[in-house]
C-alpha cells in the first residue's frame, strides 16, 4: 500500500520541460500509489528538454482550462527554461496554482519551476530555493532565497536542480501524504 493511495497530483507543464524533472517526480509518485494528471495548455503531448535537446514527448491528459485545483491533492512544477516561462504568462495556468495556495494544498517546485510562483503571487515571505539563476526574481518577489538541496515551507517543497531530485521525491511523498497545510496560503 502506498503512501499516496487515493491521491490525484496534477504535473502542470508546457513544451520545453527538464526531461528528469518531470519523468523522475512522475514515477516516484506513482510507485507510492497516487494517480498523477499531466496537464498543459493544449491537448495531445508535451516536449521534453535534455542536455539542451530536444527530448521524449509526453502525453497530456488535461488541459488547463478544463480543471480546477479542487480536483487535485497537489501540484508539481517541474523546471527547464521553456516550461516555466510559457507557464508564468497564461492566466489559466496562474489562476490553477494560486488555488492550491488558496486551499493549503502541498505545491512542489523544482529549478527553474518556482518562476511561475512568482506569477501567481505566492512567493512572498515563503522560504525556497530554485535554479541560481532565478534567485534574484524570487527575492525581489518577497522569497527568502536559500541554496539547499530542498526546503520544505509550510506544504511549498523547492529543490534547485536535478541533482537534487532523489531528496526533492522523498519530500513531495511526505508533503503530499500530509495533506493540506495550515500555512499554505496565497
Amino acid at each position: 500500500m502506498g503512501k499516496l493511495n487515493n491521491r490525484t497530483i496534477a504535473v502542470l507543464s508546457e513544451n520545453g520541460f527538464e526531461e528528469s524533472e518531470l519523468t523522475s517526480p512522475v514515477e516516484r509518485l506513482k510507485e507510492e500509489g497516487a494517480t498523477v494528471h499531466i496537464i498543459s495548455s493544449k491537448s495531445g503531448t508535451i516536449r521534453a528538454m535534455k542536455d539542451h535537446e530536444w527530448s521524449i514527448e509526453v502525453d497530456v491528459d488535461k488541459t488547463v482550462d478544463s480543471v480546477n485545483s479542487s480536483d487535485y491533492d497537489g501540484l508539481l512544477l517541474p523546471g527547464g527554461v521553456i516550461n516555466p516561462d510559457a507557464l508564468r504568462i497564461n492566466e489559466d495556468a496562474l489562476t490553477f496554482v494560486k488555488g492550491f495556495f488558496e486551499e493549503g494544498k502541498p505545491v512542489a517546485a523544482i529549478c527553474h519551476g518556482p518562476q511561475t510562483l512568482i506569477n501567481a503571487e505566492v512567493v512572498s515571505g515563503r522560504k525556497l530555493t530554485s535554479y541560481p539563476s532565478v534567485k534574484k526574481d524570487l527575492v525581489n518577489a518577497g522569497a527568502n532565497w536559500v541554496d539547499e538541496e530542498v526546503v520544505v515551507d509550510q506544504g511549498l517543497v523547492t529543490s534547485r536542480n536535478p541533482d537534487d531530485l532523489p531528496a526533492f521525491n522523498d519530500k513531495i511523498v511526505e508533503e503530499f501524504a500530509e495533506g493540506v497545510h495550515d500555512g499554505q496560503h496565497a
